[in-house]
C-alpha cells in the first residue's frame, strides 16, 4: 500500500524547481561545497530567504505538497543546466569544464532537427578522466533541513539528476576518459548517491522523488534493463516515500523528439523499479499518451503533469480540469496527484505562480465534482 503524505485526495504539488527571485539571480554556488558558501553570512540569508519565498507562492497558490524551489541551481545554459551540472562539479572524476555536448554531435551527423543540437551543446557536456568518487558533498540534508523549518506543509524532496542520466552528456571518446561506456559509470555512482537519500531520511524526510531520464534508454535500446537495477540501486534501503520523474525535457521548452511519443512503450517496463509513484509528463503533448495510465500495477500511484511548464500560456482552470478527467477515465483518484509536466525554474515567477494558482482550482472543481468532503480536500 502507498504511503500516505496527506488525507487530500487528488493532493496538488509541482515537480521541484521554481524561479529564482529576480534578486536571487546573481546568487550563484559555482560548484562550491554549498555550506562554504554559507559561511559569507549575505549568500546564507539570500539563499533562505529565496527558498521562503519559493514557499510561501507553493502556499498561497494552495499546493497541498511543496517543494524547495532547488534555489541550489545556478543559472547556466540549458535553461535547466544546474539539473545535471550541480554534481558534475561536485564529483570526483568528472570535467568542470564545458565541453561540446555528445549527444548534440551524433544529432548533427544525421544532418537532422539541429536546433536540438543547438540547445544540446547550450546545455554543454563532459568527461570522466578518473574514477568516480564522492568529491564535494551535495548537502541535499542541509539544504532539506533549511526548508524544512520555513513551513509546516507535507515536503517532498525533488533530487536532481541520477546516476544514468547523468551518462548523457559524458564524451566517452574524449582524451583520458576513464570509462567507455554509460554502464559502468553508473554503477560506480550508485553508492554515493544511495548515500546521499540515506541521509535525507536521517534528517527526517519521508517523502523523495528522484529525477533521472536514463530509463527512457529502453525506448530504443532492448538491451539497456541495467538501468533498472541502477535506480533499484540508488533507492535501495531508502525508508521514505518515493517517487520517480522521468521527464520529456525541458531545456528552453523543447521535449527530447525521440522519446515525446515512447510513454506507452516503456511504462509497463518502468515497473521493476521499486517506487511508489511515477510522476509524468501529459500536459505538454495534450494527454495524448494518458491511455498508458493503464499499464500501472494496482499498487502503483502516479503524480500526473496536467500543467505545461513549456510554455508562457497560463491555462484555464476548466483546461486542466479537463486534463484530470482524462486522467481519471483510467486511474482512481486515490491513486493520483496532480502536478507540473516539469520544474518550473525556466518560467516568469509570475507565470509559474498563475499556473499553481490555476492547477489549485482545478483539484478543487473535480474534488467537488467527487463529493469529497471538506476534511478530505
Amino acid at each position: 500500500m502507498a504511503t500516505k503524505v496527506t488525507d487530500t485526495i487528488l493532493p496538488t504539488t509541482m515537480i521541484g524547481s521554481y524561479p529564482k527571485p529576480r534578486w536571487y539571480q546573481t546568487y550563484n554556488v559555482g560548484g562550491q561545497d554549498i555550506l562554504e558558501w554559507w559561511k559569507l553570512e549575505a549568500n546564507f540569508q539570500a539563499y533562505r530567504d529565496a527558498t521562503a519565498a519559493c514557499i510561501k507562492d507553493q502556499e498561497l497558490a494552495g499546493l497541498d505538497i511543496v517543494t524547495d524551489g532547488q534555489m541550489h541551481f545556478d543559472e547556466y545554459g540549458g535553461a535547466i543546466g544546474s539539473f545535471v551540472w550541480y554534481w558534475y562539479e561536485r564529483l570526483g572524476g568528472f570535467s568542470k569544464a564545458k565541453l561540446p555536448n555528445p549527444l548534440a554531435r551524433e544529432i548533427e551527423k544525421t544532418g537532422k532537427d539541429l536546433s536540438q543540437a543547438a540547445w544540446m551543446h547550450d546545455w554543454g557536456g563532459t568527461a570522466v578522466t578518473g574514477e568516480v568518487s564522492r568529491g564535494i558533498p551535495g548537502r541535499l540534508g542541509e539544504m532539506y533541513e533549511v526548508a524544512r523549518r520555513l513551513t509546516d506543509k507535507p515536503l517532498k524532496v525533488s533530487v536532481g539528476a541520477g546516476p544514468a542520466n547523468l551518462t548523457f552528456h559524458v564524451d566517452f571518446n574524449a582524451p583520458g576518459s576513464r570509462y567507455k561506456e554509460a554502464r559502468q559509470l553508473a554503477e560506480d555512482l550508485v553508492p554515493i548517491f544511495n548515500e546521499d537519500l540515506k541521509d535525507l531520511v536521517a534528517r527526517g524526510a519521508e517523502f523523495i522523488q528522484i529525477e533521472d531520464l536514463g530509463a527512457w534508454t529502453l525506448a530504443w535500446d532492448p538491451k539497456a534493463d541495467w538501468v533498472i537495477d541502477v535506480l533499484n540501486g540508488w533507492i535501495e534501503g531508502v525508508d521514505a516515500k518515493i517517487a520517480w520523474h522521468c521527464c520529456l525535457g525541458a531545456g528552453y521548452g523543447n521535449t527530447f523528439r525521440s522519446v515525446e511519443d515512447a510513454l506507452p512503450r516503456v511504462l509497463e517496463r518502468w515497473q521493476a523499479v521499486n517506487v511508489e509513484q511515477f510522476a509524468l509528463d501529459f500536459a505538454l503533448r495534450d494527454m495524448v499518451d494518458v491511455h498508458a495510465l493503464k499499464e500501472l500495477a494496482p499498487d502503483r500511484e502516479v503524480q500526473v503533469g496536467v500543467v505545461d511548464i513549456r510554455t508562457l500560456y497560463i491555462e484555464t482552470d476548466e483546461e486542466i480540469v479537463r486534463r484530470i478527467h482524462k486522467v481519471l477515465e483510467h486511474v482512481e483518484p486515490e491513486r493520483v496527484y496532480l502536478s507540473t509536466d516539469c520544474g518550473m525554474k525556466a518560467l516568469p515567477r509570475f507565470v509559474a505562480s498563475e499556473k499553481l494558482k490555476a492547477l489549485t482550482r482545478a483539484a478543487r472543481i473535480v474534488r467537488e465534482e467527487l463529493g469529497a468532503t471538506p476534511a478530505a480536500a
